[in-house]
């Protein structure tokens, strides 16, 4: 029996958003279906998910609204970026046998039309490096922490930075980069054990616990001239009280504000911004997707980095797609330890 009938015995599971959430999801959001797994057809692939990438950002994808990227449909295959191997191919630019990165979505099999290969942004990886690093400081959080860094923040020798979310997947990226490039590195992270790898594995200078601790004192004890960068995933109160310390000239890059996602009341914005003004400072945002084009850039300089042991990658694996509903969650009460990432399949 050929490769390609024998696709006639898989079955393909997933998970599909079946309401829109008022607040945190639950598991009643989520619908688990099934599907034959089909062939490609001639230029497409088939391709096995190994591992999907849990991202702050799916959150918003799940709401109806204008954004900058078009929400989740109803009874869709949640959106997700992952890793798998190709198992059937009709183009010639993929083997049997790949490992590639791509927009996979939530479910074990993801078949890719030809017409959809240059949209699924699907790319061949090393796997000598790991599969999970592809998923982090190679993947989507590391392009995040990469260009928000250098193309918004414009880090120079001796620039005290600040990150939030220190332990998570685009703030390990960040704060090793600035390291690299020179900066004061200051973390803000939810417990002593997170606080403790960012310094002692990562190579930060301090890291601030704001769960146990008080934050603006630790911005004043850890950065006594102020925050020339501060590198936002979390929003909220803590955005605020980091405006309080900026210095002159100041960059902000809002990356993500994950203490807002869940929120059943409107977004709390920050009270501070008029330390903008008096600092001549600026705040800008990042969409990761602005960049797709010069991926391969710090792709190439980030592998170079883990190559060369200068830099780590960290993550918090899940196993199942059943528990992708409570993995999830894991993102907004700050559990996750790393990258959160879900095993669907083994190697």
């Amino acid at each position: 029996m050929s490769a390609i009938a024998a696709l006639a015995d898989l079955t393909n599971h997933q998970v599909c958003l079946a309401s829109r959430p008022v607040g945190l999801p639950t598991r009643a959001n989520w619908t688990f279906s099934s599907e034959p797994v089909a062939a490609p057809g001639p230029g497409g692939v088939l391709v096995k998910t190994l591992y999907l990438s849990l991202d702050p950002a799916m959150r918003g994808w799940m709401n109806e609204g204008k954004s900058y990227i078009a929400p989740v449909e109803l009874g869709a295959v949640m959106r997700a970026g992952g890793v798998g191997q190709v198992i059937a191919s009709q183009n010639p630019a993929f083997a049997v046998g790949d490992y590639v990165n791509a927009g996979l979505d939530v479910q074990e099999y993801c078949l890719i039309a030809q017409d959809q290969l240059k949209r699924s942004g699907m790319f061949r990886i090393d796997p000598r490096l790991g599969l999970t690093p592809w998923l982090n400081v190679l993947g989507m959080p590391g392009m995040t922490g990469y260009f928000g860094l250098f193309d918004v923040g414009q880090p120079k020798a001796g620039d005290t930075l600040v990150v939030s979310g220190a332990a998570g997947a685009v703030g390990q990226t960040v704060g090793q980069l600035a390291k690299l490039k020179g900066c004061r590195v200051v973390g803000i992270a939810g417990g002593q054990a997170k606080c403790d790898w960012v310094v002692n594995e990562l190579g930060f200078d301090a890291c601030i616990d704001y769960k146990n601790g008080d934050v603006k004192a630790g911005l004043k004890e850890h950065c006594p001239k102020g925050v020339d960068i501060y590198f936002d995933n979390v929003g909220g109160e803590i955005l605020d009280t980091v405006l309080t310390r900026i210095s002159r000239g100041a960059r902000i890059i809002i990356c993500g504000a994950i203490s807002q996602y869940n929120n059943t009341t409107p977004v709390k914005g920050p009270a501070n911004y008029l330390s903008l003004l008096v600092n001549r400072a600026r705040m800008e945002g990042i969409v990761v997707f602005d960049y797709a084009d010069r991926y391969p850039q710090a792709v190439a300089e980030l592998a170079g980095y883990l190559k060369a042991g200068t830099m780590k990658s960290r993550e918090d694996v899940v196993q199942g797609l059943d528990n992708f509903p409570e993995a999830l969650l894991k993102l907004f009460n700050g559990e996750n330890f790393g990258k959160l990432v879900l095993q669907v399949a083994s190697e």
